[in-house]
């Protein structure tokens, strides 16, 4: 008889659970899973280190976690219930955040590729290829300039042309519609020394200087048979005052592309 009433009661406890739940709300035992995949590949000439955090969860590369220089490595990971994977670049002295992504379980593969300084962001550099030459004996160059008017404050916000030149004068190609987040379009040209060019910024379509007034010049030195991705960056003097322009950074130093 005892156990009869005990058999009876956890009857009645079960038929209790039961009818008292809905289908709302009831919760599948597993959550939907799909890998995911990352191509991570930075590179930080910062003063400080950078760290990468995935979901708010540290990322190690092989036993390091913070880093300058390049930062390569193919991140894989699990979408739960098709939620979004969030990435961000911070600045481990600073604590602040650099930057910050949201990756789809709709792309389960996406490309991470980036290019940092002080003052400068490049997103998507992987997105940009260098231009192609079309035969041995010749240079090429395409331009980015994310730092446009970070001091001039030209007044002028549309895109730049770069005319390039020989130090006579002589004209040896236009790169056209320079902007502060894509590249120019390619200007391919023979290499003859003197290797020295000067590169002119200008209005686009024009040949008047983006600063009303006074012309803005990079002195740059060609490479034969190299194909050049160059970041344009506004300098200023110790008062703070716009000071030129300079060309130093090639990309395809940084990156396999």
């Amino acid at each position: 008889m005892k156990k009869f009433f005990s058999t009876l009661v956890l009857l009645v406890l079960l038929s209790s659970l039961v009818t008292g739940c809905g289908n709302d709300d009831l919760t599948p035992l597993y959550e939907e899973q799909s890998p995911g995949k990352i191509v991570i590949r930075g590179y930080s000439a910062l003063q400080d280190s950078i760290q990468v955090f995935a979901n708010g969860e540290l990322l190690e590369i092989g036993e390091q976690n913070a880093f300058k220089g390049d930062i390569i490595t193919d991140y894989e990971f699990v979408f739960y219930n098709k939620k979004t994977e969030a990435l961000e670049i911070v600045n481990k002295v600073s604590g602040s955040v650099l930057h910050s992504y949201s990756f789809p379980a709709t792309t389960p593969i996406d490309t991470l590729s980036f290019y940092v300084k002080e003052g400068i962001w490049i997103d998507n550099v992987l997105a940009f290829q260098p231009g192609t030459l079309t035969a041995t004996g010749r240079t090429g160059y395409r331009f980015i300039f994310p730092t446009l008017n970070r001091y001039s404050n030209s007044g002028y916000d549309g895109p730049i042309d770069a005319i390039i030149k020989k130090t006579n004068g002589q004209v040896l190609g236009i790169s056209q519609n320079i902007t502060k987040e894509g590249f120019s379009t390619f200007a391919e040209f023979a290499f003859a020394p003197p290797p020295v060019i000067n590169v002119e910024l200008v209005k686009h379509g024009t040949t008047e200087s983006y600063i009303t007034g006074q012309q803005v010049i990079v002195q740059m030195v060609m490479q034969n048979n190299k194909s050049r991705l160059i970041v344009l960056d506004e300098k200023a003097n110790e008062s703070g005052a716009f000071s030129g322009v300079e060309g130093t950074i090639n990309l395809v130093d940084y990156f396999d592309f």
